[in-house]
């Protein structure tokens, strides 16, 4: 593996993402002043019906315009790893800009599996430019909700159980986005983390819990990242419908954090008009009460009779499109947007970064990977993951792509007929499908005769459009129902490793499945998620050296659903009518560090096919905050990419904290032998929490130990110091 390979890659996804910022760059901005002049002259020539016209969906995708006054409907698009396919409205399937064709980038689970937010970044200008080149303004990503429960369905949209990982990898994606002309949506706000029972289930949490952990991500979003949108969601918190919910949407999103933007609900998720109108909802998306023929909205005629009955105050109505106007002049709707691109070589480019980064090496005992090319005569290549498309499944964010490389194309391409290679299903794709011994036995015989066995399973990511379900394992508007792998893959796996010792295990899915009965008896474990269009040739390319893997988990893998703390401390999927978060504030590694609870693998764990030293850590307390600095060392004959990760711990406090808490971290790209010093500062936010008898984020001064590592449980040297 070449150090020049590894570092061109990596060059041209960061070089596409800068040109095309470029393209923007040589916009006209305009201050927020004077937008607002402008909108203040539009509003007053609109007419009663006009306004109303725009805070309600004018098609599936689409809210309303005023064309009288050349305003223009606002068009809207998922999903948050690719355009959506088009929906609602005839297209030209000739046109080259609003074919169904697009990139598919890795899930977002992925994303943050890179542990790189210049990837994010590469990756959003990637949404941009293609919503902008099918003619969209707004697209409805990033998915930011905490991975709470290994069942939530849409895990793999989401990207991790840590607030600080979320938050520094939502900016760079909604700035890719926006760079190009376009809204990003952050969604859904807030703490749908489940999707059993969604649009009904009330949450019920600690104040506690909504700022330190669940709330983060979207305060990032938008004093950060500049977020154009919010997409409420579809479950109550605390009594009321999120999306037209006083506490979060006005007080906290708006007036407290400062967004500027539009708050769209959640398609069909307004409840009800005057909490819509009083409670925040600026634009009420996919509601239906009448059938198309009537086109009802909650926030549609009935407003209109409340104004002129006197009930509700039409300043509050000007307020609403005030913010949606406001989206407009931000993505060039009243002058020249630059020009998008679609499906082009620079695309999937960045989509085999992200796959190149974001894959995980789980375990690798006596180095079996990388496989050597010139070692190895053939392959028993198992499992319907090998050969399955994966990129239509997943609910709302499905995604049409040129094209899809699959882990048995992948290998095919890198093997050049050098390495025989046989393909067997092993098992197949069936909602609450057992083993099937007639295909196992199959496989154990390829197995036999093969080098090397590499089995590719997993979850599935099935289409779910509501009306079946039957390899919907990751997708919208359906949970997991248990953490076990599907489709009898644990009897295929301890066959096939049985008959090949020699057995490599890859996991396709959007989170952890429980490993327990066969991960001691299998030598090499990689977690690939979902790598969208190029993932084929990344995973290939990993498993024979040619890229040195270097993502590392998002989240926490429990060895059993049981010891997962939301289901440990807390309550899922609830009573059917509330679900108390009596976890808390331990998520994730805070819990399982906290309560000294052994994971399958830790949160931040990825290996590599290098090894890493840290040396020379020193920690420089300041005022309210600290400096921490080391030299991270690549010891071993390979180019490879370490991510240093710094963990904060609360000596003494007078409410409980965990036992540790990630507060910095920077990946580092090195050559062998290569040295470098890494320097993370750590704010005063790093060692506040919120009291919430208090009512208030407060530091109290005293001892805190900084650690610093390669995963929540690999760390690798500590120092203690005092804050003041």
């Amino acid at each position: 593996m070449k150090h020049s390979i590894f570092k061109l890659v990596s060059s041209l996804a960061i070089l596409f993402a800068i040109t095309s910022n470029c393209k923007i760059m040589g916009q006209t901005s305009q201050t927020d002043a004077a937008i607002y002049k402008k909108i203040d002259e539009q509003i007053k020539q609109m007419t009663l019906e006009e306004k109303v016209g725009m805070i309600h969906a004018s098609s599936s995708f689409t809210s309303g315009g005023v064309k009288r006054l050349n305003i223009p409907e606002l068009t809207m698009s998922d999903g948050p790893h690719g355009v959506r396919i088009e929906q609602g409205r005839h297209w030209d399937a000739g046109n080259v800009h609003v074919n169904d064709s697009g990139t598919y980038l890795p899930t977002g689970v992925c994303l943050a599996s890179t542990w790189n937010p210049k990837l994010g970044y590469a990756y959003g200008s990637v949404l941009g430019s293609e919503a902008n080149a099918r003619g969209k303004d707004v697209i409805l990503g990033p998915g930011i909700n905490i991975i709470r429960t290994p069942l939530n369905g849409r895990n793999f949209e989401y990207q991790s159980e840590d607030p600080f990982l979320v938050s520094k990898m939502v900016v760079g994606y909604i700035r890719g986005v926006q760079d190009q002309g376009i809204a990003a949506c952050a969604k859904h706000y807030l703490a749908n983390n489940q999707e059993t029972k969604r649009g009904s289930i009330n949450v019920l949490m600690s104040e506690r819990a909504l700022r330190e952990i669940y709330l983060p991500g979207f305060k990032a979003a938008v004093t950060e990242g500049g977020v154009y949108a919010v997409m409420g969601a579809y479950n109550k918190f605390r009594g009321e419908w999120c999306t037209e919910n006083d506490y979060l949407v006005n007080k906290i999103l708006k007036k407290e954090l400062g967004f500027k933007g539009v708050l769209m609900s959640d398609w069909g998720a307004v409840h009800n008009t005057m909490e819509a109108l009083w409670y925040g909802t600026d634009l009420e998306m996919g509601t239906d009460l009448g059938g198309v023929k009537y086109n009802k909205f909650f926030l549609g005629d009935t407003v209109i009779t409340l104004v002129k009955k006197g009930i509700v105050d039409e300043r509050l109505i000007d307020e609403k499109v005030k913010r949606i106007l406001y989206v407009m002049y931000k993505t060039h709707k009243f002058d020249k947007r630059p020009v998008g691109s679609f499906s082009t070589k620079e695309h999937f480019a960045t989509a085999k970064k992200v796959a190149d980064e974001g894959i995980v090496l789980l375990k690798n005992n006596n180095n079996i990977l990388p496989l050597n090319k010139n070692g190895i005569k053939s392959i028993a290549l198992i499992g319907v993951n090998a050969a399955r498309l994966q990129s239509e499944g997943g609910g709302s964010s499905q995604v049409r792509t040129k094209y899809e490389i699959t882990p048995q194309e992948g290998l095919n391409r890198i093997s050049g007929g050098s390495i025989t290679i046989s393909y067997s299903p092993g098992y197949e794709i069936m909602r609450n499908g057992t083993a099937n011994k007639q295909l196992i036995d199959a496989a154990v015989e390829a197995a036999k005769k093969a080098d090397v066995a590499i089995v590719v399973g997993g979850w599935a990511h099935g289409y779910n459009n509501y009306a079946w379900r039957d390899n919907a394992y990751d997708a919208e508007g359906t949970d997991k129902p248990n953490m076990d792998m599907p489709f009898g893959q644990n009897e295929l796996i301890e066959a096939v490793v049985k008959a090949n010792p020699k057995t490599i295990v890859v996991l396709m899915g959007g989170g952890p499945i429980d490993v327990s009965g066969w991960v001691d008896n299998i030598p090499a474990i990689v977690q690939a998620w979902y790598p969208g269009s190029e993932g084929g040739n990344a995973l290939a390319e990993i498993l024979f050296g040619q890229i040195n893997p270097s993502g590392k988990l998002p989240m926490t893998f429990p060895k059993h659903l049981s010891e997962s703390p939301a289901h440990a401390l807390g309550q899922y999927p609830g009573d059917s009518v509330n679900v108390l978060y009596n976890d808390d504030i331990f998520v994730g590694y805070r819990y399982f560090d906290t309560y000294k609870v052994e994971p399958q693998f830790a949160f931040g764990h990825g290996l590599s096919y290098t090894k890493f030293s840290y040396s020379n850590m020193n920690v420089v307390p300041g005022n309210q905050s600290a400096t921490v600095t080391l030299t991270v060392t690549n010891t071993g004959k390979v180019a490879g990419a370490e991510v240093v990760q710094v963990y904060v711990k609360d000596d003494v406090s007078t409410l409980k904290r965990p036992e540790k808490e990630l507060k910095g971290f920077e990946k580092v790209f090195l050559k062998p032998g290569e040295s470098k010093k890494v320097t993370i500062a750590l704010g005063k936010d790093a060692f506040q929490y919120y009291n919430d008898i208090k009512g208030q984020w407060v530091l109290e001064p005293g001892k805190f130990t900084i650690m610093v590592g390669s995963s929540s449980r690999d760390i690798r040297a500590t120092k203690g110091i005092e804050i003041r």
